[in-house]
């Protein structure tokens, strides 16, 4: 977990990104004043966001002065406008601001909402927080990784490579699990849980384009967790169980697949199902460790009690001994018999 600041957004600032969901705002600038998150500038939509990009971001830059802006794109999540959060902390910074800067950006995340944010920019040079600059950055970031020779060459045999390798031995994995991908909201949010920023979240597959969308990402407690489970449809559920256990406090990701039945269309059973392997290597991929996993019908199962007998099972600290059964009654006195010498 990264280290932060402790600096918190005001509640001027809480009540601009609140009303910045309805869609109308487009840029909102942040900076960093006395220990606090504070507003330093709004500007509403006027056209497309590429030809509002230059017109409001620039004047909102200061040379020396670092900020973040959060700058609303036209395109949508499942949780609504997409956003894209620039980090402005020129190199004529001092070290405290860019520290400071560097360390308080994941608290705005958190207090903004981390599942609106779909892109991130680090800029700290004037032609970088152009839209220019930001093509070539996203440009930069596509662009596959340089290989050795080594690994060239290896590539190039693999595009060679017939394999005819067929005998009564060859296994086909038939039943392997469907990958769905995960949509850039999803993979925000999971990285955010894996910090500490959330404690629920709750997952969806989309059946018509085959993807998982995050519903919901918030922290609550665990008598709460029963009324999150849908009574009508299959979701994905991470809930971070703070508990302690022996005496120790410990905090422990669970995973819950919930399938209320068969009120849920085949189809939506198959998927969820067949999904659950590759989303939970996502998952732990994304560097979040599940210690239980867990498959129920019905919220109602979701107690205190349940989740710490599923992590910490009872054990069973005295076994009764094997008791020999005894032989049939009345069987008489055992007899003893010599071996039969050969002549």
């Amino acid at each position: 977990m990264s280290h932060q600041t402790g600096i918190k957004a005001n509640d001027q600032l809480l009540k601009v990104f609140g009303k910045s969901k309805n869609g109308k705002v487009r840029v909102i600038k942040v900076s960093i004043e006395n220990e606090e998150l504070v507003s330093a500038g709004t500007q509403d939509v006027k056209k497309d966001w590429e030809k509002d990009y230059d017109k409001l971001i620039g004047p909102m830059i200061e040379e020396s002065v670092p900020c973040y802006i959060l700058y609303r794109l036209d395109s949508k999540t499942s949780l609504g406008h997409a956003w894209l959060l620039i980090s402005w902390v020129p190199d004529t910074a001092s070290v405290r601001q860019k520290m400071v800067y560097a360390s308080t950006k994941a608290t705005l995340k958190q207090e903004f909402g981390s599942a609106h944010i779909t892109e991130e920019l680090h800029a700290t040079a004037n032609d970088e927080i152009t839209l220019n600059g930001y093509y070539k950055i996203k440009k930069a970031f596509a662009a596959p990784a340089p290989l050795t020779m080594r690994e060239e060459e290896i590539q190039e045999l693999k595009k060679t490579e017939v394999n005819t390798e067929i005998s009564t031995d060859t296994r086909h994995q038939t039943l392997g699990g469907v990958s769905c991908p995960l949509s850039e909201a999803t993979v925000a949010a999971v990285k955010d849980a894996a910090k500490g920023s959330y404690g629920y979240i709750q997952f969806r597959i989309d059946l018509t384009e085959e993807r998982i969308h995050v519903v919901n990402a918030t922290n609550i407690a665990v008598e709460e967790l029963p009324k999150q489970i849908p009574e009508d449809h299959a979701r994905y559920h991470l809930f971070l169980f703070k508990h302690t256990h022996e005496g120790d406090y410990l905090e422990s990701f669970v995973f819950i697949y919930s399938m209320p039945g068969y009120s849920c269309s085949v189809r939506e059973r198959m998927m969820y199902s067949s999904c659950k392997a590759p989303f939970l290597e996502a998952l732990e991929a994304l560097g979040v460790e599940i210690a239980k996993k867990l498959e129920i019908d019905s919220g109602s199962e979701l107690t205190e009690q349940f989740l710490q007998d599923e992590l910490h099972p009872k054990k069973i600290l005295h076994r009764p001994a094997f008791a020999k059964p005894k032989g049939p009654p009345n069987r008489g006195a055992k007899r003893l018999t010599r071996p039969q010498q050969s002549d």
